[in-house]
């Protein structure tokens, strides 16, 4: 998989949209940097909060889309650049979007639509992670998630009732729920 691959790939999607009356909307970046023989994923494990119900997971970088934001690709963008630091239309370029997916918390959904946006950087940047909300910033190299090395299962137990969810196990990552569904539906569009 390289760069063109993935650009003709998104070209050729339409993407999904989730039609969810009075549900915020939030964008993630996908950020790409192409490596000396593979492509690499940027990742957050967001930092730990009170009340954050994915306090702690690894994560896409982006949220809520604000008022000012003039659409949803200034949000992943504004978002990316302040969890890590990075400003993606200075340092990269939008290859497109993925399907839009509606936010779940303890198997109910959320009034909340997230729009993954796939970025590629032009070369490679320092990452700045704001620890206010960023624990650590990590590359994960694409050829890796593909892999049967990276599939594994996250254990959970909440309110008392255990359940078992797919997920990518990258060194001490776990990457799981709505990343891991965000990733998976990546994967299976460049593999189609």
């Amino acid at each position: 998989m390289n760069v063109e691959h993935i650009r003709r790939r998104l070209d050729a999607h339409t993407p999904a949209r989730v039609q969810a009356a009075g549900a915020a909307r939030a964008g993630v970046a996908l950020v790409l940097q192409p490596s000396t023989d593979d492509i690499d994923l940027l990742m957050i494990r967001r930092a730990t909060r009170e009340g954050d119900p994915w306090s702690g997971h690894m994560a896409l970088p982006g949220g809520r889309q604000h008022e000012r934001d003039r659409d949803i690709i200034e949000t992943a963008a504004r978002e990316t650049a302040e969890e890590v630091g990075v400003d993606l239309p200075a340092h990269g370029e939008l290859l497109g979007a993925l399907d839009e997916l509606q936010a779940v918390a303890r198997v109910r959904p959320l009034p909340l639509v997230i729009s993954p946006l796939v970025w590629v950087l032009r070369r490679p940047v320092a990452l700045v992670p704001n620890h206010v909300e960023v624990a650590e910033a990590v590359w994960v190299p694409l050829s890796f998630l593909r892999s049967d090395a990276a599939r594994g299962t996250y254990e959970r137990t909440l309110d008392g009732v255990g359940g078992s969810y797919p997920a990518f196990q990258y060194q001490d990552y776990t990457i799981w729920g709505l990343t891991h569904r965000i990733l998976e539906g990546f994967l299976e569009l460049m593999e189609a």
